[in-house]
């Protein structure tokens, strides 16, 4: 970014803040402040322009990782390329949803506006039917495993630019979701134990950047825990081949994979499961000395950076009493530890056991106090039990990233009617968010006071939702001007992303790093 951009950012941002400054506004105003009546619209002639600036960083780092040549060196769906190539498709389906659409209608919108074509240096992209074609030609599963396989081939470039000690532990989850479907034709579909048809994948994720790794479409009547050993182990392998130094799987209790637990054990890999709390676990947790418990003290949420403010009245517990519903009050927790062997295992593990003491109301008056159990079962032996606790709690983020691949990408809107077709579609929406991860984690250091600031734009980028990324770094009104073999965004206003994204661009403009070969 050089000098004259940098005087341009101040002067806006100076500008802004004098419209914005609280001491300008007069103490009453006679007439409403939205108040433009005298509305003109003209059509421009040379100059074009659209409202997703930031898409032009986002395809420059896809171009600095080699994502498009990883694609087309893995994927061979085409015979002719007649423009486009599979890297084309697979970009499209992505940036269509960073554009903002959430379904493949909507690249009708961005395939028919000449700014956005200018900007990505295409003459045209593929329209929806074009789309939904080519994400029924994926056949087999060995054709969406090698789309996966590309797009995890850049992850460990992203990844060591992070330096060695975001290199210390990977944190893998895995969980599955429900997809469900209003249609009635779609290969594969099944109904759910709830009633409700549609499908039901598979989530392998890297909770360290909350990026999802692998995804597995299934019919929604299959369990939880089918496949998941199989994808942990891939998953295992991406991040050590990267360099990470341990690797720590999670999942709840429809994941506890006991028949593999000794194999990953053997390879120096942690793992810590929710285990069903079944009929001779609660006999051994019910016949524990009382002495062997001792209490669960959870840290606050936040630290109160103010004097502490009275609370509301809670109008939801006044409604529960009033109509003598039974309530049930969280009175403490109690943690312990034994060695359990399950029945597919060789050796014993640790097993801790979180027992939450319960008083159950109704109305005014206290009816009972029972116990419930919750069982984690782990191979780390070092570890604090209350860490231990606070870690397979932390597992529950994996839900917020299930949530914005489902409603903030709508990676699992399920467009086309076949089980491998939503497969490879599912697999392209997301590839949105994981770039979105990495346009944070790639974000170029700032140097002198401003170096803190950029730490924390990194760390902001990776855990936003998907709607605010879009909203701050994508949806930028910029007039694009194509100029020799220039692609020139001119951004036409001002926000508080523009400094990481021309520091962003600048630093991504630099030719691709050659892609390993073997």
């Amino acid at each position: 970014m050089n000098d004259n951009t940098r005087q341009k950012l101040r002067r806006r941002k100076r500008r802004i803040a004098r419209r914005l400054d609280p001491r300008r506004t007069p103490a009453a105003s006679p007439r409403p402040v939205l108040g433009a009546a005298n509305v003109h619209y003209e059509v421009a002639d040379r100059a074009t322009a659209m409202g997703v600036g930031g898409i032009g960083s986002v395809q420059l780092l896809a171009r600095q990782v080699g994502l498009a040549r990883a694609i087309d060196d893995a994927l061979h769906l085409l015979k002719v390329h007649r423009p486009y190539h599979e890297s084309d498709h697979v970009l499209n389906i992505a940036f269509n949803v960073l554009a903002g659409g959430d379904c493949l209608q909507d690249l009708e919108l961005v395939r028919n506006d000449e700014a956005y074509l200018d900007g990505l240096g295409a003459e045209r992209v593929p329209d929806p039917t074009t789309a939904g074609d080519f994400c029924r030609r994926f056949e087999t599963a060995e054709h969406v495993q090698a789309l996966m396989g590309a797009i995890n081939s850049c992850r460990p470039e992203v990844w060591k630019r992070q330096g060695e000690a975001f290199l210390g532990r990977a944190t893998i989850d895995v969980d599955g979701t429900v997809a469900p479907t209003e249609g009635s034709c779609k290969q594969g579909m099944d109904m759910h134990h709830d009633g409700r048809w549609g499908y039901h994948p598979l989530v392998v994720s890297l909770a360290n950047t909350k990026e999802p790794l692998y995804l597995l479409n299934r019919p929604a009547s299959r369990p939880s825990h089918e496949d998941a050993a199989g994808y942990l182990d891939q998953a295992i392998d991406l991040v050590k081949g990267a360099g990470f130094r341990s690797v720590l799987l999670r999942g709840d209790t429809d994941f506890s994979q006991t028949a593999s637990l000794d194999g990953w054990d053997g390879r120096g890999v942690g793992f810590l499961f929710g285990i069903d709390a079944m009929p001779n676990l609660k006999a051994i947790a019910g016949s524990l000395d009382e002495a062997a418990w001792r209490p669960l003290a959870r840290p606050a949420r936040h630290a109160a950076a103010t004097q502490p403010r009275a609370k509301p009245a809670d109008v939801k517990q006044g409604v529960v009493e009033a109509n003598g519903y039974k309530d049930l009050r969280l009175r403490c927790e109690h943690v312990a530890e034994v060695a359990y062997q399950p029945g597919r295992c060789a050796q014993p593990y640790r097993l801790v056991i979180c027992r939450k003491t319960i008083d159950v109301h109704q109305g005014q008056q206290k009816l009972w106090q029972e116990y419930r159990y919750f069982f984690y079962i782990t191979n780390d032996r070092t570890t604090s039990i209350d860490q231990l606790v606070f870690s397979a709690n932390d597992r529950c983020d994996q839900e917020n990233l299930i949530e914005q691949l489902k409603n903030g990408v709508h990676a699992m809107k399920l467009p086309s009617n076949t089980l491998i077709g939503n497969w490879a579609y599912m697999v392209m929406a997301s590839l949105a968010w994981s770039l979105k991860a990495w346009w944070g984690l790639c974000l170029p250091p700032a140097r002198g006071g401003a170096s803190q600031a950029r730490q924390r734009q990194r760390r902001e980028v990776v855990r936003m939702e998907f709607k605010r990324f879009v909203a701050g770094v994508i949806r930028l009104p910029c007039q694009v001007v194509r100029t020799g073999r220039r692609v020139v965004y001119r951004l036409m206003s001002y926000g508080p992303w523009h400094e990481a994204l021309l520091a962003a661009a600048a630093a991504w403009r630099r030719p691709p790093l050659p892609r390993p070969t073997g």
